[in-house]
């Protein structure tokens, strides 16, 4: 999200449970069978560890069984559409980057969903992008200016992945090429994790998206994080200077939020928004997420929906000044 403060609980987790008449232990009697976590990502990047650790948190209270349905393809549109057209009565959830619904409504013309398609409950995480660089450019290259300049006289390496078409690291990159006047070629993928692997490879020279995914090959010396994109260095990577920092006027923080399909019913809402704040305020799940760059919080229904409301004000302010699709 673009200079946005944040979201944390609005009310505690257990008084979210008791407000609903819920029981506060794990070995609550569940109205649902089986329910499934639909991320629109393909597994091992950072979206899908943080849906398989809910799902456990989930499992045997919120539904006697859950699962993680992985729906890669189309920018993580997939997985939206997956929950917006499932049975509203809570069995079917997502967990999505805020780009997919901040963003794509701006820069996609035939987007087959709309904000009120599905129904916020609450957030799960925030993260930082960053631009990485790995063995395809040169070990001399080690700071933004050093890649800018280097990517300036070679033009068959002036390129950079993402996630996704019309995601934000995408739109990190377009912005942060109008900055420098060092345009990069944008090389779409389906999701982080095949990116990196490029990356990693040699295949591409850099790659705009989460921190947490190159934080393992950070450490192993494999890549390089030339910046973080919110407003202040990471604890993660602490080393790594932000955008702002370095001089250009930009400050970028996503979320992962969860949401059912726009027609669930209140109750459904509540009852989904209470389990998972109780589920995100563990302490060994925010403990587990720092290994991936995830600072994990929840928040209430009604909070996520303001926020998504905000963010999706600011990034159509800014499509419009730029003049951004995802075709550009």
């Amino acid at each position: 999200m673009i200079n946005r403060r944040h979201f944390m609980h609005t009310t505690g987790s257990a008084a979210a449970l008791a407000s609903l008449g819920l029981p506060l232990t794990s070995h609550a009697q569940s109205s649902l069978e089986v329910a499934r976590i639909v991320s629109g990502f393909p597994p091992g990047g950072t979206v899908d560890v943080l849906a398989r650790r809910v799902a456990d948190k989930l499992r045997g209270n919120y539904a006697t069984n859950m699962v993680v349905e992985n729906k890669p393809g189309a920018a993580g549109q997939i997985g939206v559409i997956t929950v917006k057209d499932s049975n509203p009565d809570g069995s079917a959830m997502l967990l999505t980057p805020s780009s997919m619904l901040s963003i794509y409504p701006y820069t996609y013309p035939k987007l087959q969903y709309k904000l009120e398609d599905l129904a916020p409950v609450s957030v799960g995480a925030y993260i930082n992008h960053g631009l990485a660089i790995g063995p395809g450019v040169p070990a001399s290259v080690k700071t933004l200016k050093d890649f800018l300049a280097w990517a300036k006289t070679n033009d068959a390496g002036a390129n950079f992945g993402s996630p996704g078409a019309g995601s934000m690291p995408h739109m990190i990159g377009i912005l942060l090429g109008k900055f420098t006047g060092v345009e990069l070629r944008h090389i779409p993928y389906r999701g982080t994790v095949p990116g990196v692997q490029d990356l990693l490879g040699g295949q591409i020279s850099s790659f705009c998206g989460p921190i947490g995914d190159y934080i393992p090959h950070v450490k192993t010396g494999k890549l390089r994080v030339l910046m973080i994109s919110g407003k202040t260095r990471s604890p993660f990577l602490p080393e790594v200077p932000s955008l702002r920092e370095l001089g250009h006027p930009l400050t970028v923080r996503e979320w992962y939020g969860f949401f059912l399909p726009g027609k669930a019913k209140p109750e459904v809402v509540r009852r989904a928004s209470a389990y998972l704040q109780t589920a995100l305020s563990q302490a060994d799940l925010q403990e587990y997420g720092k290994q991936f760059g995830l600072e994990i919080q929840s928040s209430s229904a009604p909070a996520l929906a303001e926020l998504l409301q905000a963010d999706a004000n600011e990034w159509r302010r800014l499509i419009k000044q730029v003049g951004f699709t995802a075709e550009s």
